[in-house]
């Protein structure tokens, strides 16, 4: 316990610190502060600097490169981003609240994160709703955005951000479908029929190494998306009193966890999971080493390829379709916004309607198509139809070289593979079909309140490692659960869900 408090201890140091600090820069935008420079006013030919941070997902980009001198020449702008890991994001962003010394745009994936919510109510962002308007002046934001893309990062009834459009079908429960045709099993359509797969598979020397050593399920984190929406803890819960539930602290999820526990017992995870970083995961999977993972589907083409240089050229991936254990569709949603770019206060009024209108030209279908595929003839080749990257268009074109922009919202965005042709695109389209229709949003990464914020970060830490020391084994599913019912008498967790409630009713009336 003393490790969690020490946690807690340190996390409200910096809750305190964002709310002074961000507070202190609510009055600025006078036009006299940092990030006031006039390059790229309405009628000039001078390009738009843009300071910046954004999260990086690849390599550190080479901002000389042909891609981003040619997003910069077809924006004008001048970009100067400070590139973080995505591994490092959260904690990077607190601290840079917590600073006060914020660069003119903040481009971040996760618009309920306490420290954000805390530093846009103490006036460090931009409210952009008197701006947007009815967004006459913005078509491509009007025209090419998700469903109720600007609802979902509004606070308050303030529109803080405009959206990082992503594609709502992104992650895909993976099997590899060529082990199931050597084994001659059958594609798995349930949990249960799921986990005889998973045992069946790892009783096999699949890599050929002469060891029964490979990997089921590889699990990193937390659940994948997928299960929790198949156990049903993505189905609105309410407490006796008509409190919204966490997700994670419903029946739902305490049977999830216990399913877990005996895919542990079983020897169908990783021992190491608990550990494991999403690039050890992703390095077995691609290297023949594991059945199956949990990852957005437009990696398949490129993770088939490095199979098959390992010494399995049958190597094929297949998304499954799974029903849960209470009819639930194991297919987890995204909103179609990962997050948002946030400008702040400091930026003057007048270049707020600049990077508007910067962001508004990268909502277009133009810039989208160049931020999927670059040049053509430098970063891809067509061929009956399909956009296809050469060598240089993968090492350029890539998730980090979508952050710099809003782009148009995409069905098949992270589905469809860059490199793959269009007969593979085209089936794996299909195979993903009905995702959207069947598939379900965590409504706790939507809604938040500040009873919420105020109260979790109290127990989660603790919360996880109950988690964890259950699924392998060192306490039981009884004292879990028992946590579980404990967590949820607690009187600020009782206020918080009601509060939950609250803002779920009025976001679905908005």
């Amino acid at each position: 316990m003393n490790k969690i408090n020490k946690r807690w201890t340190t996390w409200l140091c910096m809750f305190l610190a964002v709310s002074m600090l961000a507070a202190c820069t609510g009055n600025s935008g006078s036009g006299e502060t940092a990030g006031s420079n006039n390059s790229g006013e309405s009628g000039s030919d001078q390009p738009l600097d843009i300071k910046m941070f954004a999260g990086l997902y690849n390599e550190i980009p080479d901002m000389n490169n042909e891609y981003w001198t040619e997003w910069e020449k077809r924006t004008n702008a001048k970009l100067d981003i400070e590139w973080v890991p995505s591994g490092d994001l959260d904690t990077k962003l607190d601290l840079l609240l917590a600073s006060g010394d914020l660069p003119e745009v903040v481009a971040y994936q996760n618009q309920i994160r306490p420290t954000l919510i805390t530093a846009i109510k103490n006036g460090a962002f931009w409210d952009l709703t008197p701006f947007l308007g009815d967004l006459s002046e913005y078509p491509n934001l009007k025209e090419n955005l998700a469903p109720d893309a600007l609802k979902y990062l509004s606070v308050d009834g303030g529109i803080y951000a405009v959206p990082r459009s992503r594609s709502r079908v992104d992650g895909g429960l993976k099997i590899r479908e060529d082990w199931l045709k050597q084994l001659n099993l059958p594609i798995p359509k349930t949990f249960e029929e799921y986990r005889e797969t998973l045992k069946k598979i790892v009783d096999s020397d699949m890599d050929g190494n002469g060891k029964k050593d490979t990997v089921g399920l590889l699990f990193v984190n937390n659940p994948p998306a997928m299960f929790q929406a198949g156990f049903g803890a993505y189905n609105p819960t309410y407490d006796n009193d008509g409190g919204l539930m966490s997700p994670g602290l419903t029946p739902q999820y305490v049977e999830m966890v216990e399913w877990f526990r005996g895919l542990y017992a079983d020897g169908l995870l990783s021992k190491e999971y608990a550990v494991m970083k999403e690039s050890q995961a992703e390095e077995l999977f691609k290297t023949n080493r594991a059945a199956s993972y949990g990852r957005p589907i437009w990696w398949d083409h490129e993770w088939e390829q490095a199979m098959k240089q390992s010494g399995q050229p049958d190597a094929k991936i297949l998304n499954l379709s799974l029903t849960g254990p209470h009819g639930d569709a194991a297919v987890g949603l995204e909103t179609g916004v990962a997050g948002g770019f946030y400008i702040s206060k400091k930026v003057p009024e007048e270049k707020v309607k600049q990077l508007l209108k910067y962001f508004d030209m990268t909502a277009s279908q133009e810039m989208t198509d160049f931020a999927y595929y670059g040049i053509e003839g430098t970063h891809y080749t067509e061929k009956d139809g399909q956009k296809v990257l050469t060598e240089q268009g993968v090492k350029e074109v890539n998730t980090t070289s979508k952050g710099a922009g809003v782009l148009a919202y995409a069905k098949w965005g992270k589905v469809i593979s860059a490199s793959g042709d269009k007969a593979y695109n085209d089936a794996k389209i299909k195979e993903v079909e009905n995702f959207d229709e069947i598939g379900k949003i965590d409504f706790y990464r939507v809604i938040t309140s500040e009873a919420w914020r105020e109260t979790w970060p109290k127990y989660g830490d603790e919360y996880s490692s109950m988690m964890t020391r259950t699924i392998v084994g060192q306490i039981s599913v009884e004292e879990f659960k028992a946590y579980v019912d404990k967590l949820n008498s607690q009187p600020d967790i009782k206020q918080a869900y009601q509060e939950m409630a609250n803002a779920y009713e009025q976001f679905n009336q908005q």
